[in-house]
């Protein structure tokens, strides 16, 4: 859209910058590629699935002119449902937990949606959202829907999650590596950005290997203990089944320590200039373990999915 006269800020959501990381990974064998999604209007990647989302619904009718939308979040979702309801005329209400770093809140505010906080679990540690913290979000979330009449955008369910990134994420990052990537790890959050990259690479080339990424206290995808689920990493991890992901393009799991993510979020920083938060860390430290062990040499793709803005409220870049 560079060069255009935009009618919306929803226009320029996506096509966002690919970057080879190459000082953070000098003195390794391999490649890793960053798509920056925190450069989206609303600083990440979920900007790309609440356009979807809406679109997809204005098109099937189920969202009716002027009609409240509703959805459960940690707050980047609700940042890109909070930026498309306002260019397009919905009121929104956003329901996340009191775990969630509360400048995500203060930003949906001023894009105009209501928010509703969500009191975490007993026994939960502050600013870290469990699977029981996120089931009492779901629980209002669904209230709310049924009082107002409202549309439910559900991340969870809806498949505008997994085409955005099918139809969109996944082409702008074939085209911009110019499709030398054999290898996509991905943080799972909803599990949607796995789901459609990984469908529109294994279409592109049937030899892509695709990681899942999930903390290492957490293990619940991959079927391993759960040790500790108030984990640090937000936005994902929570310890539940995810609909949208489609087991069979997961060439394999990875875990990834609060340490470790935290710490490749710092370095990205610090080596890249680029600012972001706890799952992009995740994301960075999955794909350096692999670049150490059984791939390496590999040319490796990733998002990073949100600003590090985001959590200057938390301990991230202490």
């Amino acid at each position: 859209m560079r060069g255009q006269l935009l009618s919306g800020v929803h226009q320029a959501i996506g096509n966002t910058p690919m970057v080879h990381l190459s000082r953070l990974t000098a003195g390794f064998e391999g490649t890793i590629y960053a798509k920056l999604e925190y450069l989206n209007p609303g600083f990440s990647k979920k900007d790309r699935i609440a356009l979807q989302i809406i679109e997809e619904a204005e098109r099937d009718g189920s969202l009716r002119p002027g009609q409240t939308v509703v959805e459960l979040t940690s707050g980047n979702t609700g940042t890109g449902l909070a930026i498309v309801c306002a260019v397009k005329g919905y009121p929104f209400i956003a329901v996340m937990s009191r775990g969630n770093s509360y400048e995500r809140a203060r930003m949906m505010m001023a894009l105009g949606a209501e928010v509703v906080v969500v009191d975490q679990a007993p026994g939960s540690a502050p600013g870290q959202v469990s699977g029981e913290s996120l089931a009492l979000v779901e629980a209002e979330a669904r209230r709310i829907t049924i009082e107002s009449e409202a549309f439910r955008a559900d991340q969870f369910e809806r498949p505008g999650n997994t085409h955005a990134h099918e139809f969109h994420t996944a082409a702008e990052m074939w085209e911009q590596t110019n499709g030398e990537i054999d290898v996509f790890v991905d943080f799972a959050g909803s599990g949607g950005t796995f789901a459609g990259c990984a469908k529109a690479f294994k279409q592109y080339k049937p030899s892509i290997r695709c990681y899942l990424v999930e903390p290492d206290q957490a293990p619940y995808l991959a079927g391993g203990a759960m040790l500790n689920p108030n984990h640090r990493i937000q936005g994902g991890g929570y310890s539940m089944q995810l609909p949208l992901l489609d087991r069979e393009l997961i060439t394999d799991y990875l875990t990834v320590t609060d340490a470790d993510a935290i710490a490749s979020a710092r370095e990205l920083a610090k080596k890249e200039g680029i600012f972001a938060g706890f799952s992009s860390g995740a994301n960075i430290a999955a794909a350096l373990q692999l670049l150490q062990e059984r791939e390496r040499g590999a040319r490796i793709a990733l998002t990073i999915n949100d600003s590090g803005l985001k959590y200057l409220s938390t301990d991230l870049f202490e």
